[in-house]
């Protein structure tokens, strides 16, 4: 096995573990709040504090890998990260909850900044596209860690024990990846003095496409379903799989993606996914046949499922510009939309309406199309 491959697979590595502890703490999470003993308004305010510490950590850690080397940030933040997760389910009293909740974003926060920008050394010197198959794996281990989740719970092992038990096996994995990161040296010819003027102005338009494409994955993470329910009409076990068929497309869109990205180009492929993403919220807001409503939810998801790749490859691989720091200013902006955009569609859905809410994410998705000529010269420079 030549060292690029193993590069490739520590890599990879690195987003199956985020993915999978992830999802394996979030699918219990009715038990935390039943061990909380909180409403839910008082859940959304722990939540919020996970977003609070990551957005005030990605722009750090950029710097910080820039700095210092991204391999050893890398795995210095996936080591505070798999460490943080138990002490998820240790605390009881609220204000050392959402302290912990404020760590825990900083950790996750910060890993997601610096495997990134490994993943962007890692595609240098494959010598093609292959971002999104990182960004599929991280999805696939959302899957695996909703799935064992499931199990634990199934099972009736408490939620300490489960964590404890995902932890030991990430951090063997952890172990592995370490010694196969690239190793690169702190920033030289590359910028890595900071977010300068010029370098977020560069990295902009970047951001507000990756703004206008979270926005519309965090809508459809936590609405797609009472979509389903409250506009189709459908039953609570139908309306379930309007967020399956929206995760299975972008799994499925992830996994093909780089064969495509390769094919036609970094930039053909975002006029393209932001044309189906379009496509897609327009027959999901305008037809109310639930297997047409499902289809569209089918093509947003795939139209989506590459977009962020794409950015961050494009971020991370500007000229003089250190990928960490390229992707930790684009991702600061596009994980606002995470934030944002999923209580903007709960306002409005209550004083108008499901579908103009998601008229909403319509229009953001217009914005990302505007924007593509601003950038089509650099990006298609970088393929």
């Amino acid at each position: 096995m030549t060292a690029l491959i193993k590069n490739r697979i520590a890599v990879s590595g690195l987003f199956l573990i985020n993915g999978f502890l992830y999802a394996s703490w979030t699918s219990r999470l009715p038990e935390l709040q039943k061990q909380f003993g909180i409403n839910n308004a008082a859940l959304g305010t722990v939540l919020f504090c996970i977003a609070l510490g990551s957005m005030i950590a990605m722009p750090v850690s950029g710097w910080l890998a820039s700095k210092f080397g991204s391999a050893k940030m890398t795995i210095l933040w996936s080591a505070l990260f798999i460490l943080s997760v138990p002490f998820i389910a240790m605390f009881q009293n609220i204000w050392t909850v959402r302290l912990m909740f404020f760590v825990f974003g900083i950790c996750t926060g910060s890993m997601d900044i610096t495997m990134n920008g490994q993943a962007v050394l890692v595609e240098r010197l494959w010598g093609k596209s292959i971002f999104s198959s990182f960004h599929a794996i991280f999805s696939i281990g959302m899957t695996l860690g909703a799935v064992s989740g499931s199990l634990f719970s199934k099972n009736s092992i408490s939620l300490t024990h489960h964590l404890l038990y995902v932890v030991a096996m990430a951090l063997v994995l952890l172990l592995w990846c370490a010694q196969h990161l690239i190793k690169d040296a702190p920033a030289t010819k590359e910028s890595s003095t900071g977010i300068t003027l010029q370098t977020f102005k560069v990295i902009l338009p970047f951001g507000i496409m990756a703004l206008c494409c979270m926005t519309g994955e965090g809508s459809m993470v936590d609405w797609s379903a009472i979509f389903a329910h409250k506009a189709i009409g459908q039953s609570l076990e139908v309306s379930s799989w309007a967020l399956g068929t929206f995760g299975i497309a972008m799994t499925l869109g992830r996994t093909v993606g780089d064969y495509f990205i390769n094919k036609w180009g970094k930039f053909n492929m975002l006029v393209f996914d932001a044309a189906v993403a379009t496509t897609g919220m327009c027959i999901m807001i305008g037809f109310t046949n639930v297997y047409v409503c499902y289809a569209g939810i089918f093509l947003i998801g795939t139209g989506l499922s590459t977009i962020v790749p794409i950015v961050f490859s494009s971020a991370g691989n500007i000229k003089g510009i250190a990928p960490s720091l390229g992707i930790s200013v684009a991702s600061s902006i596009g994980y606002a939309g995470f934030f944002v955009g999923p209580p903007v569609i709960g306002y409005l859905s209550e004083a108008y309406g499901m579908r103009p809410a998601f008229g909403f994410v319509l229009l953001l998705f217009v914005v990302l199309i505007s924007i593509l000529p601003s950038v089509k010269k650099l990006v298609n420079s970088l393929n």
